[in-house]
């Protein structure tokens, strides 16, 4: 097995036991309410009443599900993207417990992968997903994509991991971080920057954080720099 499979199984794993073990919007994990940043980027798209977003990376629909509740009496669509079978069957369900089925779109595809239509989205976000593309040189394809993709007075809303480190608790050891792309925080910014050049800037800040996660029977210790990066597309 070569390290992007051994990553993508490992990320699998622990996706695959958050979803079964928490529920969308309660209490108890990250899934329990929707990232603030990309709530807060719905009321800069103004009051149009036609709108078309994608979410690449949206899991069992934690950002997704909660725009198209505030979205649900305009004319809205919303494409989610994700790799996991296990995702989406657990994003359609949660679409119809929500009552935004006829909003949501799922679509099962790696994000390295997909393919955006040119000049046809009003917002897409990408939270802790594009780092987990298999090469920098995927990841500069998949930014431009989302540049080209998007509307002029479209937003992308993007938060992404950098200068990731793993410590087991128990051993204090280091770890290779599981992440596909794990570059320095100035390199990340710099990819960032030359995409969205032009671009009005929103939001652009590092914000150090850290967690525990399990891998196995393992307890990890998580550091990142996160990169929050809105812009809005201007002309």
């Amino acid at each position: 097995m070569n390290r992007i499979d051994h990553i993508r199984k490992e990320e699998k794993e622990y996706h695959d036991y958050c979803y079964d073990n928490y529920k969308l919007f309660e209490e108890g994990s990250w899934l329990h309410k929707p990232v603030q940043t990309v709530m807060e980027t719905i009321p800069l798209l103004g009051e149009r009443n036609k709108l078309n977003v994608l979410d690449l990376g949206a899991g069992v629909g934690r950002n997704s599900i909660a725009i198209a509740k505030l979205l649900k009496d305009r004319e809205c669509k919303i494409v989610c993207v994700d790799l996991l079978e296990s995702a989406l069957k657990k994003l359609n369900q949660y679409s119809e417990e929500y009552g935004v089925q006829d909003i949501i779109q799922s679509v099962q595809a790696d994000i390295g992968n997909y393919v955006i239509p040119p000049n046809s989205l009003d917002l897409i976000v990408a939270v802790s997903s594009l780092e987990h593309v298999e090469s920098e040189a995927v990841f500069e394809k998949v930014l431009s994509q989302m540049a080209e993709g998007t509307k002029n007075n479209g937003i992308n809303c993007i938060i992404v991991n950098s200068e990731i480190q793993e410590l087991d608790l128990e051993t204090n050891d280091r770890l290779d971080a599981l992440m596909e792309i794990n570059i320095s925080t100035e390199d990340m910014m710099k990819k960032l920057n030359k995409v969205y050049i032009g671009w009005e800037a929103i939001k652009a800040l590092v914000k150090p954080l850290e967690y525990t996660i399990m891998r196995g029977q393992r307890s990890i210790l998580l550091t990142t720099n996160a990169i929050t990066y809105v812009v809005k597309k201007v002309k």
